[in-house]
């Protein structure tokens, strides 16, 4: 029997904050903050996030102030 792995949550935010190495602060849907990097798809294909910007965010279900931008709003 194989072990299944945990999914990620998926919510929407909005960037409030650039931070060192590719991280941000989103505020995500009821207020709270989480502190996020980007994907590596996103990476790969040069797509700039500036502050303001709404993005999806998959947080980590171990750690609910970690996650990573999976996509960007046009």
């Amino acid at each position: 029997m194989a072990k299944q792995k945990e999914e990620a949550l998926e919510v929407e935010g909005v960037v409030t904050q650039a931070l060192a190495n590719t991280r941000f602060r989103v505020e995500i849907e009821g207020g709270h903050i989480v502190n996020v990097h980007v994907a590596g798809r996103m990476r790969k294909h040069f797509i700039r996030i500036v502050p303001g910007d709404k993005v999806r965010v998959e947080l980590s279900p171990y750690d609910l102030t970690k996650g990573r931008i999976t996509y960007r709003e046009r």
